[in-house]
C-alpha cells in the first residue's frame, strides 16, 4: 500500500506547488474514518482509495481531485458526514464528494431504478464539475481491477454496467486508453472463455508479428526522416475486446482479421500530418475505403487524427493514425488532457471552452434530465453514450455527428426537435429515400416537412438516438392525452345532450372534483381514457344538477329463463341470447354482467377493434349491435327507444385475433402507387382483406380498403404511415357499412385453422 509520502511525492513530480497539507489531512482522515475495515480481498478498505488517488496522479490532475479520492467513499461506507466534509476540507470538495455518493437510502423498486437514479445524481454533479467524473472513472477502474475476489453474479452485473455506462462514457469524453481498460477487463469477467482464447490467441501472434513490426517502423521512420519529419513511431496490437467484436460483427475467424497490427505515427506540427500521409501513400498502397481525417472533421469526444490503412510486408495490412504530440495526449487522456496542469495551476472550469466533449456531455445531461421514468433515462444515456458516428450534412455545409445506425428521423431531430416532429420524408444525396435509412457518413440530408404532420409511434422502434426517443415518446404522449381529451370532450357532450342539461364554470368544478380530479381538463382526457365511466359520470352529473335519473322504460316480457332473460341492473331488464346455453346458468348471467367478447353472445359488431371505446345498443326484438364511440350512427339513436349499455373488451388469451375495419383513401394516379401503399400496410403487419379502386378523376383514385388488424394500436400506425405518403391524401379510417357500398362483401372472421396433432 502506498504511503503517505510517496502520495505527496507523486503530486510533486508534476506540481511542485502542491498543498502538501491538504494532502496529508485528507489521507490521515480518509484511513481513520476507514479503520479496520477490509474489501472482499481481505485487503484494508482504505487500499482502494489510495489506489484511486495514485491513478489521478498519472492524469496529473490538481489537489482537490486528489483529496477528493481519498475521501469519496467516506460519506458512503464510514459515519463521515457531508457537513463534516466541508468543514475540515471546504465546500469544493465536499461537493465531489457528495456527487460521487450513491443514492442508498431512497425506496427503489428494482436495481435498474436505483441504477438509473445513481446515474442521473452522477451525470448532475459532472455537469457542475468535470472532476467527478474523472474520480468516478478511476474509482470504476481500480474496481475492476480488483473484481476477482467478487462472487461471480456480482461480479457479471458491475461488469455489464462497466461496459454499458462507464466504458462509453470514458469513450465519449476521450479517454480512451481508460476505455480499453474497461472493455477488456468488463469483458474478461463476462465472457471468460471468449476472453481467454482470444488473448491466449493474440500472446501467439505477437510474436509471428515481432519482424513485420519491426520492418515497418523501420521503413516508416526512414522515410519519413528523409522527407525533413522528425517522427515517433509507436506500434499496437487490438486489444481483446475490439477483436471480438470485430469478429462478431463481421462473423469471421480470428485468422481472418487483416488489419491487427496498428502503428501512431508523431510528429511534430499539423502540416507534418499531412506531409507524412503523403508519404505513406506514394510509398505503400493503401486500402481503399479505409481513409478517415478526424482533423479536418473532429470526433464529438475532441479526437483528431489521420486513419489510414496500407499493405506492408508480406502482404500484412496495417492501420496507421497520424497525429501531432499535443492530438495523441488528447487521445489517451481526452477531457483529463485539458486538466493538465500549464504554470503550476489549472483553471477545471476552464475545460468547458476547451473541451467539444464536455459541452456535449452538459447538453446531452440537459436533455436526459426530462426522462418521464428512470428506466427511460437509462436507456437514452446508453443510447447517447454510443461511441461509433458517422457524419453527415445539411445542405447548407452543416456538420452533425449521428451514432451509426442513425436515421433520418435522427438527423432530424438532431437539428431541432420541431422539425423531427413535421418530418415527412427525406432525401440522402438529392434522391428521396425511405425514413428507416440507415445514414453514411458524408451523405447531405435532406428534411421534407409537413407543419401538420405528428411523429407515429413506431417512429421509436426506427430511432437510434436517445435525444429522437424521447421526443418521440414525448409528442405521441401529448398527441395521445390531445386525442383522449376531445374524445372526452364529446362523450360529456353526450351525456349532456341525452340528460338536457349544461354546465357552468363552477358546476364543471363541482363535477371535476366529484370525479377525485383537479379541473376540467382533467377531467375530459380521465373520461376519454377510461379512468372515469361514462355512466358514473352520468350519475355525479345529475347530482351536481340535483335532477333526479330520467330512465327510459323498454317494454319487454317477463323474464324466461329458457330465454336467457337476465336483471342487469335492479331498474333495468335486457334480453341477452347465448347460443347453445337455453338454460343460462349462472356463467351466462356473469358473461351478461360484463358484456364480454369471450362468451360466444351472438351480438352484431359494427367495425370495432380493440382499443376502440364502445357502446352496446340494444333494440327490442333485434337484439344488441356494438358501435365504436365515434359512430355517426349513434346520432340517430339519442331519442329512440333502445337501451345504451357501457362495455369494455376482453381479448385475454386472445391477443392476436384479427379484426376488420374500413380504410378510405384518396391517392395520386401515378405508376406504382397502389404498390406502394400496399407496401405500407404490409409494412406494419396489417393484411389486406379486400379493396376497390374507383377512378374520381384522371389524376386521382379513391380505394377502400378492409384490412384485419390486431387493435387500434396497429390500426393508428396504418393510418399515420399512410399519410406520410407522398401522393396520398384524405386518408380516413371508415365504416364497415360505407365499405360494403363499394364492394360485395359479405364479411365473415376468418375462421382458425385446426393444426394436426
Amino acid at each position: 500500500m502506498m504511503r503517505q509520502y510517496e502520495l505527496v511525492e507523486r503530486v510533486q513530480s508534476y506540481n511542485p506547488q502542491t498543498d502538501e497539507a491538504l494532502l496529508n489531512k485528507a489521507y490521515v482522515y480518509a484511513m481513520q474514518k476507514h479503520g479496520t475495515q477490509k474489501r472482499a480481498s481481505g485487503d484494508p478498505y482504505f487500499a482502494h482509495p489510495l489506489e484511486v488517488a495514485a491513478i489521478l496522479t498519472d492524469l496529473k490532475l490538481d489537489d482537490a481531485s486528489i483529496a477528493v479520492a481519498l475521501l469519496h467513499d467516506t460519506i458512503e461506507d464510514t459515519d463521515a458526514t457531508r457537513a463534516e466534509i466541508d468543514q475540515l476540507f471546504g465546500a469544493e470538495i465536499g461537493s465531489i464528494v457528495d456527487g460521487l455518493t450513491k443514492i442508498d437510502r431512497l425506496q427503489l423498486v428494482t436495481r435498474e431504478e436505483a441504477q438509473a437514479e445513481n446515474l442521473r445524481k452522477l451525470l448532475l454533479a459532472i455537469s457542475a464539475d468535470v472532476r467527478v467524473l474523472l474520480v468516478k472513472l478511476a474509482d470504476r477502474l481500480h474496481n475492476m481491477r480488483t473484481l476477482d475476489a467478487m462472487r461471480d453474479d456480482k461480479r457479471k452485473r458491475i461488469s455489464k454496467e462497466t461496459m454499458d455506462i462507464y466504458a462509453p462514457l470514458a469513450g465519449r469524453m476521450g479517454m480512451q486508453e481508460m476505455r480499453q481498460e474497461l472493455e477488456d477487463l468488463s469483458f474478461k469477467h463476462l465472457q471468460p472463455e471468449h476472453y481467454q482464447a482470444i488473448t491466449a490467441r493474440l500472446g501467439e501472434m505477437k510474436a509471428d508479428f515481432a519482424g513485420t513490426i519491426k520492418t515497418i517502423t523501420a521503413e516508416l521512420l526512414s522515410k519519413l526522416k528523409g522527407a525533413g519529419i522528425d517522427a515517433h513511431v509507436k506500434s499496437r496490437v487490438k486489444s481483446p475486446w475490439s477483436i471480438y467484436t470485430k469478429i462478431e460483427r463481421k462473423q469471421i475467424a480470428l485468422e481472418q482479421l487483416s488489419d491487427m497490427i496498428g502503428f501512431r505515427v508523431i510528429v511534430p506540427t499539423l502540416e507534418d500530418c499531412y506531409r507524412a500521409l503523403g508519404i505513406v501513400h506514394t510509398n505503400w498502397k493503401v486500402v481503399p475505403g479505409r481513409f478517415k481525417d478526424y482533423i479536418s472533421v473532429p470526433k464529438h469526444n475532441d479526437y483528431r487524427s489521420i486513419h489510414t490503412t496500407i499493405v506492408g510486408v508480406g502482404r500484412q495490412r496495417a492501420e496507421l493514425q497520424i497525429r501531432t504530440e499535443e492530438m495523441h495526449r488528447i487521445a489517451e487522456l481526452g477531457i483529463a488532457a485539458h486538466a493538465l496542469y500549464k504554470e503550476g495551476a489549472t483553471d477545471i472550469h476552464k475545460i468547458e471552452n476547451e473541451s467539444k466533449a464536455f459541452a456535449w456531455l452538459r447538453q446531452t445531461i440537459g436533455q436526459l434530465t426530462n426522462g418521464s421514468s428512470p428506466e427511460d433515462f437509462l436507456e437514452y444515456t446508453r443510447l447517447e453514450l454510443f461511441q461509433d458516428q458517422v457524419f453527415c450534412f445539411t445542405p447548407k455545409g452543416r456538420l452533425i455527428a449521428m451514432p451509426r445506425g442513425a436515421t433520418p428521423i435522427d438527423f432530424a431531430y438532431a437539428l431541432h426537435t420541431d422539425i423531427g416532429d413535421t418530418t415527412v420524408g427525406a432525401k440522402i444525396n438529392g434522391q428521396i429515400v425511405p425514413l428507416v435509412t440507415h445514414l453514411k457518413s458524408g451523405d447531405e440530408v435532406e428534411i421534407i416537412r409537413d407543419q401538420n404532420h405528428l411523429p407515429p409511434s413506431n417512429w421509436e422502434t426506427i430511432a437510434a438516438t436517445g435525444k429522437a426517443r424521447a421526443a418521440i415518446r414525448r409528442a405521441v404522449r401529448q398527441q395521445t392525452v390531445q386525442r383522449h381529451y376531445l374524445h372526452g370532450d364529446h362523450l360529456l357532450a353526450m351525456l349532456l345532450e341525452r340528460e338536457e342539461v349544461s354546465l357552468t364554470d363552477s358546476e364543471f368544478r363541482q363535477l371535476a372534483e366529484a370525479a377525485g380530479l383537479p379541473g376540467k381538463r382533467e377531467l375530459l382526457v380521465a373520461l376519454g381514457e377510461g379512468r372515469v365511466s361514462a355512466q358514473d359520470l352520468d350519475d355525479k352529473l345529475l347530482e351536481v344538477k340535483g335532477v333526479k335519473r330520467r330512465r327510459k322504460k323498454i317494454d319487454l316480457p317477463a323474464p324466461d329463463k329458457a330465454e336467457g332473460w337476465f336483471a342487469l341492473r335492479d331498474t333495468e331488464v335486457f334480453r341477452f341470447r347465448v347460443p347453445g346455453n337455453p338454460n343460462a346458468g349462472p356463467e351466462a348471467k356473469a358473461a351478461l354482467e360484463e358484456l364480454s367478447f369471450n362468451t360466444g353472445c351472438a351480438v352484431s359488431i359494427e367495425g370495432v377493434v380493440p382499443g376502440d371505446r364502445m357502446v352496446a345498443i340494444m333494440r327490442k326484438g333485434a337484439g344488441i349491435t356494438i358501435y365504436p364511440i365515434h359512430s355517426d350512427a349513434l346520432g340517430d339513436l339519442y331519442d329512440s327507444d333502445v337501451a345504451w349499455i357501457d362495455v369494455r373488451w376482453d381479448i385475454v388469451g386472445r391477443e392476436d385475433d384479427l379484426h376488420p375495419v374500413a380504410i378510405a383513401l384518396q391517392s395520386q394516379n401515378k405508376p406504382g402507387g397502389l404498390a406502394q401503399i400496399s407496401s405500407v400496410i404490409a409494412h406494419c403487419r396489417a393484411n389486406i382483406h379486400n379493396l376497390v379502386m374507383r377512378m374520381e378523376s384522371p389524376d386521382f383514385h379513391k380505394i377502400t380498403f378492409l384490412i384485419e388488424v390486431r387493435d387500434l394500436g396497429q390500426l393508428t400506425d396504418v393510418l399515420n404511415s399512410l399519410k406520410m405518403q407522398a401522393g396520398v391524401s384524405d386518408v380516413r379510417r371508415a365504416t364497415i357499412a360505407e365499405a360494403e357500398q363499394v364492394m360485395t362483401l359479405d364479411w365473415k372472421a376468418p375462421a382458425k385453422q385446426e393444426v394436426p396433432a
